[in-house]
């Protein structure tokens, strides 16, 4: 980026005083010149005639008038170099006072912290406040900055469209940018431009853009998906990378004649490995079996560490069951040879359960199911007596059988009222008062008792069930929050999980604004739960949460840290809140790699004027932990397990009283 100085006059002074000393240095070298023949002279004659007295005071007289000339020359250029500069910059604030309010720019923009450029409609740029010129890192300001020089030429034609349409409409406008820095760094933008008041130029057409610098969300963001994805201690991917990666592989593996294995791996007594050597020895030799167990890993395999002494690998492109069995043996062969321990030498060895889809009659399945058929196999090979692998088998368990019932039994429970919704109280932080309250849908079976929401959950949303219980469980919430609010208890908004099938469906804002309409509840008292996955669908996504928005219902992000942890829905979505996962909330004060990751939440949702709330608190370590880090809420055991409706109703009452 080549600079240039307003005034013309000043970039020539060097040359002037150069001229000058270089005069000067002539007259003094001539004047020693002659003096030193003077003094030769005189050495060897031993006469100093007045002739040489003569030469010698006219060459030291010759010597301090040029000496003066030049000095007066050289204040008289200084002054008139100083009055053209005056009058230019004169002439350069008339000039720009007469298209825009140059006194108004630098009393409100000039000193504004946020970067801010006016620009014509056409593009060019009339002046810029000290903020973007440190943020470009330009020490004054100047005439003839360009958009040209600062942005990558993709970015340059979207920002002149959006320019002109900002100022012939006078409407605000947002888009990213990628610029530069003086010394080539790269800055990635986030710029606003919004329309000059109308009478701050005589032309009305001027832009005043914005420019945020997101690279410090960008980073924090990237902190907090390298710590939700990668185990702090081995740098494996964890549990939740490999889950994702196993589902996308499972999706990817219905296209090929190949089969998929997944494979569960537990070391056996490790316990009494760590115990005898101590944690520190117990952790390296984790890393030392990480380091083993790659090796025998192939460009498409994935090993993750997933809890513990547990280490679990998929495989893809497995030909049959020989080379499954084949694959496995090596990474048990891997363990043979001993591991050196504080000079000891330790043998491990590894119990191993396999799923392979078409071995034993076992098809593709969720991540979740193929893990957990996997720890299945797992479990028989413990009860055999340990290092060893099995695959897995139907046989193992009765579970087909035990999920055709349960579906055909959900579907009876619902119009048999077997269904009842608990509410958990969410609590402010530091009031310690009721402000919310989640509503959680439990199966009373009149056979088998409570059934979890774990076991029936997801086969609802596997089989399209959850569509028909999620509208009921929000008109039922919708419902009692309602009558506790007509019979005089605080008015709080009650949340309700959305599932991603609910969320795809194309009259789903509809269908909230027919039961609010029918239970009475006010929008601002119902607050609709989602995941990060739902939000991939970017466009879609926008339209229905700003549906939402408009009819003012609260959108909170769930589980918040476990998805795909986008910045891109917290900065264009209209999310008002972040929960905590509790995954990341129960090993607070174990696991540094969990403090660490709620405290950034934290941070990050503040940073974008968010509520976060943690869920799963069950002990005041972990409360004054959120405390210490100033969340904002808590929901959990802690302060109250989830309360069927009579028994929440007491808590409110005793919260009025």
């Amino acid at each position: 980026m080549s600079l240039i100085a307003k005034d013309g006059q000043r970039t020539q002074k060097p040359q002037r005083n150069a001229a000058i000393h270089k005069s000067n240095a002539w007259s003094i070298a001539l004047t020693g010149i002659v003096a030193i023949l003077c003094l030769v002279i005189w050495q060897l004659t031993g006469m100093l005639s007045v002739l040489m007295v003569g030469v010698l005071t006219l060459s030291v007289v010759f010597c301090l008038i040029q000496f003066i000339r030049g000095r007066t020359w050289n204040t008289t250029a200084e002054a008139n170099a100083e009055q053209d500069h005056i009058s230019s910059e004169r002439r350069y604030s008339s000039a720009h006072t007469a298209s825009y309010d140059y006194l108004s720019w630098n009393l409100l923009y000039e000193q504004l912290p946020m970067s801010a450029v006016l620009t014509r409609a056409d593009g060019v740029i009339v002046t810029i406040n000290k903020a973007f010129r440190d943020h470009i890192g330009l020490s004054f300001n100047y005439n003839g900055l360009t958009w040209a020089e600062l942005l990558e030429d993709r970015y340059l034609s979207p920002l002149m469209d959006a320019i002109n349409n900002v100022s012939s409409e006078r409407i605000d406008m947002q888009l990213e940018l990628t610029a530069y820095h003086k010394e080539g760094v790269r800055q990635d933008w986030l710029a606003r431009l919004v329309p000059c008041p109308v009478g701050f130029s005589t032309q009305n057409d001027y832009v005043i853009v914005y420019l945020q610098d997101t690279n410090s969300n960008r980073h924090m963001a990237e902190k907090i998906h390298y710590m939700s994805y990668y185990d702090d201690m081995t740098g494996l991917p964890n549990r939740r990378m490999f889950m994702q990666r196993l589902e996308e592989s499972a999706r990817m593996n219905t296209t090929v004649p190949t089969s998929l294995a997944v494979v569960y791996m537990d070391l056996d007594r490790f316990k009494r490995i760590n115990d005898t050597f101590g944690s520190d020895f117990g952790d390296m030799l984790l890393m030392l079996i990480a380091e083993r167990l790659l090796r025998v890993m192939t460009e498409n395999d994935m090993l993750a560490r997933m809890e513990g002494d547990e280490f679990a690998c998929f495989m893809t492109h497995v030909a049959s069951p020989a080379e499954a069995a084949e694959r496995v043996e090596a990474l048990m062969s891997a363990m043979e040879e001993p591991f050196v321990l504080n000079e000891v030498p330790v043998h491990v060895t590894m119990s191993v359960g396999v799923f392979l889809s078409g071995a034993n009659g076992a098809t593709l399945d969720s991540a979740v199911m193929m893990v957990k058929q996997a720890d299945t196999a797992l479990s028989r090979v413990k009860e055999k007596g340990k290092n060893g692998y099995l695959f897995y088998a139907p046989e193992m368990n009765n579970r087909p059988l035990e999920r055709l019932t349960l579906e055909h039994e959900m579907r009876k429970a619902l119009s048999e009222g077997q269904f009842q919704l608990y509410y958990q109280p969410q609590v402010d932080m530091r009031s310690k008062r009721i402000v919310g309250v989640e509503a959680l849908v439990r199966w009373m079976h009149p056979e088998r008792g409570v059934i979890s929401p774990g076991e029936f959950i997801p086969l609802a949303e596997e089989n399209g069930f959850i569509v028909a219980l999620g509208e009921w469980v929000l008109a039922e919430a919708c419902y009692q929050n309602k009558r506790w609010q007509t019979e005089g208890l605080p008015h709080i908004p009650v949340s309700v999980n959305l599932s991603v099938r609910q969320f795809e469906q194309h009259n789903l804002t509809k269908t909230v604004e027919k039961v609010l309409a029918f239970t009475g509840l006010l929008p601002r008292y119902l607050d609709l739960e989602i995941t990060e996955s739902m939000t991939l669908d970017v466009s879609r996504a926008t339209h229905v949460l700003n549906e939402l928005k408009e009819m003012g219902v609260g959108i909170s992000i769930d589980d918040f840290g476990t998805g795909y942890s986008s910045l891109h829905y917290l900065k264009n979505f209209p999310i008002q809140r972040l929960k905590i996962d509790r995954s990341f909330v129960r090993d607070l004060q174990q696991d540094p790699n969990d403090a660490a990751i709620v405290s950034a939440i934290i941070a990050l949702g503040h940073t974008m004027n968010m509520q976060v709330i943690a869920e799963g608190v069950e002990n005041s370590d972990q409360l004054q932990f959120l405390q210490d880090h100033a969340c904002d809420e808590i929901q959990g055991y802690f302060f109250s397990p989830p309360l069927p409706v009579e028994s929440f109703e007491v808590m409110l009452r005793k919260q009025i009283a």
